[in-house]
């Protein structure tokens, strides 16, 4: 596993959720009539999922089974079936990629409920799979 590669791709996942913990308003009205708070906002977790996809992504193709997966849900799959994260998580993290998907491809119209809500309430999915890597980056797998 190239680790300066996964180990980039860690900060740079840390300094997307400190700009989102950083720029996420209080509240949701606020959110929600704040053009530069959403564009920061929603590019940060947009790239924070990338960057885990990236990561899971590079890890499997060193570790995992023969078969490469493919979509970016599957990443995260197939680290749980991996043992690399709990299936907990995983299932955390490919609902992570649909949220992902709406943002990149505005398949529908932006629900910023949900956005706010991942910013008050699930930024520690994001530390959680960077700590899971981190280890590993730190023992050597």
């Amino acid at each position: 596993m190239d680790k300066q590669l996964v180990a980039q791709k860690l900060e740079s996942l840390r300094r997307c959720i400190q700009r989102v913990e950083s720029r996420a308003p209080e509240d949701l009205e606020t959110l929600m009539t704040d053009l530069d708070a959403q564009d920061i906002v929603a590019l940060n977790l947009t790239r924070a999922v990338q960057m885990c996809v990236d990561v899971g992504a590079h890890w499997l193709a060193e570790h995992g089974e023969a078969t490469s997966p493919r979509t970016m849900g599957q990443v995260f799959e197939g680290l749980a079936m991996s043992g690399v994260i709990d299936d907990k998580l995983a299932e955390r993290m490919r609902r992570s990629v649909g949220f992902r998907n709406v943002m990149v491809r505005n398949y529908d119209e932006v629900n910023w409920e949900i956005v706010f809500s991942i910013c008050k309430h699930h930024l520690g999915d994001f530390r959680e799979f960077a700590r899971v890597f981190s280890d590993l980056l730190e023992n050597g797998v």
